[in-house]
C-alpha cells in the first residue's frame, strides 16, 4: 500500500487530483448519457430481447473505457512532459529522478485510469437492473425503465458531487445534471 500513498502524493503534487476529479465527472456523464441513449432507443423500439440490450450497452461501456484511458493518458502525458521540459530548461537540470519527474510519469496513468473507469462503472450500474432481470429478478415495470431511472439518479448524484466540490447548492447542481438527462431523453424521443 506504500505505492498507493506515493502515487496519491504525486497526484497531489502535480495537481492531478483536481484534474482526475473533473475527468471522473465528465466521463461519468458521458457514460450515463451514452447508456441512457442506448437503453432509451431500445425502449422506444419495443425491444424485449434484453440480452441484445446488455450486449449493446457493454460494447458501448468498453469503448468508453478504452477511449477514456487512452485519450486522457495521451493528452495528460503530453502536457506533463511539456511542463517538465519547461521546468528543466528553467532550472538547467534533469528532473527525471525528482518528484516532478515521477509526477510527470505517473499522473497521466492515474488520470487515464480514472477517466476510463468512470464511464465503465456508471454504465455497469445503469445496466445492472437489466442484468438482474435476465438473472430472474422481476421488477414491477420494465427493466429498461428501471435502468433509465437508475441512469437519471446517477446523473443527479454526479451533479450533487459537483455542487459539493464547487461550494454551490447541491440540490440546484443535481437538478441541472438531471435536466441534462431529461433533455437528452426528450431529444431521443423526438428523433425516434
Amino acid at each position: 500500500m506504500n505505492w498507493v500513498k506515493r502515487i496519491l502524493r504525486l497526484a497531489e503534487f502535480s495537481e492531478g487530483a483536481g484534474i482526475a476529479r473533473r475527468y471522473f465527472v465528465v466521463n461519468g456523464f458521458d457514460g450515463a448519457l451514452s447508456m441512457l441513449g442506448i437503453i432509451t432507443g431500445f425502449f422506444l423500439g419495443g425491444t424485449t430481447d434484453f440480452d441484445v440490450v446488455v450486449g449493446a450497452c457493454m460494447g458501448g461501456a468498453v469503448a468508453l473505457f478504452m477511449s477514456g484511458i487512452s485519450s486522457a493518458y495521451i493528452s495528460e502525458s503530453a502536457e506533463r512532459q511539456r511542463d517538465l521540459a519547461e521546468i528543466e530548461q528553467a532550472m538547467a537540470r534533469d528532473l527525471s529522478d525528482t518528484d516532478h519527474g515521477r509526477a510527470a510519469r505517473w499522473t497521466p496513468w492515474v488520470i487515464g485510469v480514472i477517466n476510463g473507469l468512470s464511464p465503465l462503472i456508471i454504465s455497469l450500474l445503469i445496466i445492472l437492473p437489466i442484468i438482474l432481470h435476465i438473472g430472474g429478478l422481476q421488477f414491477p415495470w420494465s427493466p429498461l425503465l428501471t435502468s433509465m431511472t437508475t441512469g437519471m439518479a446517477l446523473m443527479f448524484l454526479l451533479g450533487v458531487f459537483l455542487g459539493r466540490i464547487g461550494g454551490g447548492h447541491w440540490l440546484l447542481s443535481g437538478g441541472k445534471a438531471l435536466l441534462v438527462g431529461l433533455v437528452t431523453l426528450g431529444i431521443i424521443w423526438l428523433v425516434d
